[in-house]
């Protein structure tokens, strides 16, 4: 059964409503859990927003306020999954509540009014008012493509190129992941709990995934934003092509690891791209609301690698490299490398006076 096509407006309209009607981002003063303001300013440069395609420069002046907003939301929907109340900016207007921001400032001001005050205040004969605002933008694409767009494109502190072809790519990108996350859905019916032991494929799916949650969470506290959009990148990467073979049985393990990596994904794009991960957590059979969990535990045992790779020199001068097992001992390491056919070469024949390891940093072959 083909997979029903993703509709961002009608979705992202759906989970603002869902949103409000149960108050989820309500921050109270006599809340116990520890406070977190949302930053009122970020690093920015004096020129945000490049045109490319001919966008007013009024609608880049929102489109900046947008990003600016965008950012503010991560944290904060980041900060919330870690127990933290989360308070509004007090000097920020939302650009629109139509991009999904959890937290709207005590001087709110609606984007029709600033549209009503600039046409009011425009001299007689300035030109006609705008054809295009952010309002469009999200209409056309979807409050999530523009979201991603705007954090996707360049650090904080750097320009922001607008392009067609940018935002169209984001646009695509929402509709991959909706499409990737039910097939990780379909290839992980059956899941069961953890098994006691992990095939190769499933582990590195896994350490995948974990890899992925560490990078994430810590640039997000950086505030690179664009950092992290590309490990996200990698991993939808990595679960597409694991799950590509779906028609065929998988094993149990191998389940598991899919519907554990496809629940983390979703996780890890949900403050950049909120309505579209209410969506893909609702699909992939969740009954609570992805907003209010808490952000998923890293495993940290899956970032350390099981084998190491290390250079080999013989006299000082660098040859080859050497993969082996991280807890290796020192003769199974010098076997493998006076085994590999370029040392055997440069030695000719000779037995080594010395084999030098330095544990997982460099081995020295002296002749």
């Amino acid at each position: 059964m083909s997979v029903e096509r993703y509709n961002a407006r009608r979705v992202e309209i759906h989970w603002q409503q869902v949103w409000d009607t149960q108050s989820v981002f309500t921050a109270r003063d006599d809340d116990p859990r520890p406070t977190y303001d949302v930053p009122e300013m970020f690093p920015h440069s004096p020129r945000r927003i490049r045109l490319d395609g001919g966008l007013d420069a009024d609608v880049a002046a929102e489109l900046d306020h947008m990003r600016n907003c965008t950012r503010g939301d991560v944290v904060a929907r980041y900060k919330r999954a870690h127990g933290f109340n989360v308070m509004p900016p007090m000097a920020w207007h939302s650009p629109s509540r139509s991009v999904g921001l959890s937290f709207l400032g005590s001087r709110a001001i609606a984007a029709r009014d600033i549209d009503d005050r600039r046409q009011r205040a425009a001299p007689a004969g300035a030109g006609k008012p705008l054809e295009v605002d952010q309002n469009d933008i999200v209409d056309t694409y979807g409050a999530d493509a523009v979201r991603w767009f705007v954090l996707s494109d360049t650090p904080p502190n750097r320009d922001l190129v607008w392009t067609d072809s940018g935002i169209h790519g984001a646009w695509r990108f929402v509709h991959r992941l909706w499409r990737l996350i039910n097939a990780a859905k379909k290839f992980s019916q059956g899941a069961a709990t953890a098994p006691a032991a992990f095939s190769e494929p499933a582990l590195e799916m896994r350490k995948a995934a974990h890899r992925a949650l560490a990078q994430v969470s810590g640039n997000i506290e950086r505030l690179r934003f664009n950092v992290c959009v590309a490990h996200i990148y990698a991993l939808a990467r990595m679960l597409e092509a694991g799950v590509a073979n779906s028609s065929r049985p998988a094993s149990s393990d191998l389940k598991f690891a899919a519907r554990e990596a496809a629940e983390i994904t979703v996780q890890l794009f949900h403050p950049m791209m909120p309505h579209l991960a209410e969506e893909c957590w609702a699909a992939l059979g969740h009954t609570s609301l992805l907003a209010t969990q808490s952000w998923p535990p890293l495993d940290a045992d899956l970032l350390v690698d099981d084998a190491v790779t290390l250079p080999v020199h013989v006299n000082g001068r660098r040859r080859a490299e050497v993969t082996v097992a991280r807890d290796a001992r020192n003769g199974d390491i010098e076997a493998s490398v006076l085994a590999l056919d370029v040392v055997r070469r440069v030695l000719d024949g000779k037995t080594p006076r010395k084999v030098i390891i330095v544990p997982q940093r460099i081995i020295n072959v002296v002749a």
